[in-house]
């Protein structure tokens, strides 16, 4: 089975706008440029903000537990529905989980196995 990973980086908005030109200048050359995905924050603390324990519980709650709704995961992790359901439409915003819709529930999914953080100094 192949890992999948998803990259979380912190790094100043100087450096991104640097990277950014400069993939912009190999592209004008006609040069090949790998694509890189990957979640960005200027700083740590903005990465707090969002990545918190709660949300990083309820990923790998989705992850190892494989929740059949969100009602269901709400209880796993004993926490309010509504809570859960703001926490899980803003890590979908994100890319970190999906949400598959039936005709009565919501199931969540992760499909990666690890998180990557990098921090550029």
């Amino acid at each position: 089975m192949k890992i999948k990973r998803v990259k979380i980086e912190i790094r100043s908005l100087d450096n991104a706008l640097k990277e950014a030109g400069d993939v912009f200048n190999r592209l004008s050359r006609g040069e090949r440029v790998q694509k890189k995905t990957a979640i960005y924050f200027s700083n740590l603390k903005e990465m707090r903000k969002v990545l918190t324990e709660k949300r990083l519980d309820l990923l790998k709650a989705v992850k190892d537990k494989k929740p059949a709704s969100i009602y269901e995961l709400a209880k796993m992790v004993h926490r309010d529905i509504r809570n859960v359901l703001q926490d899980l439409a803003y890590l979908e915003e994100l890319g970190l989980v999906e949400i598959t819709e039936t005709k009565d529930k919501k199931i969540p999914h992760v499909e990666y196995e690890k998180i990557a953080f990098e921090v550029a100094i």
